[in-house]
């Protein structure tokens, strides 16, 4: 849970709350002492949720019907979202090295 917390950036709590509330979508299996443990599926559908709360400003009953319409289009985003601040965060670091 922690990794996967600190991975996206947010409280350990908002991604627990997450994987209650849409439980449709994410899957977490349990060990034996009950900790959450994410797919990498899973870790997609939780960078979803996240871009559509925090970036598109939805609820999460808007979050709901859109991962539920059209989930595909949301993956498609996030995923070049996260391209773009990988290659911004080679462009500073190259700036730090000039």
């Amino acid at each position: 849970m922690g990794e996967v917390a600190q991975m996206l950036g947010e409280n350990a709590s908002a991604v627990r709350y997450w994987s209650n509330y849409f439980e449709k979508f994410v899957h977490p299996q349990r060990n034996a002492k009950g900790n959450r443990l994410f797919h990498p599926e899973d870790i997609d559908t939780l960078k979803q949720i996240q871009f559509l709360l925090k970036n598109q400003g939805l609820t999460l009953e808007g979050v709901r019907q859109r991962l539920t319409e059209d989930h595909r289009s949301v993956d498609r985003r996030v995923k070049a979202l996260d391209i773009l601040k990988g290659l911004r965060a080679q462009l500073v670091a190259l700036r730090k090295a000039l």
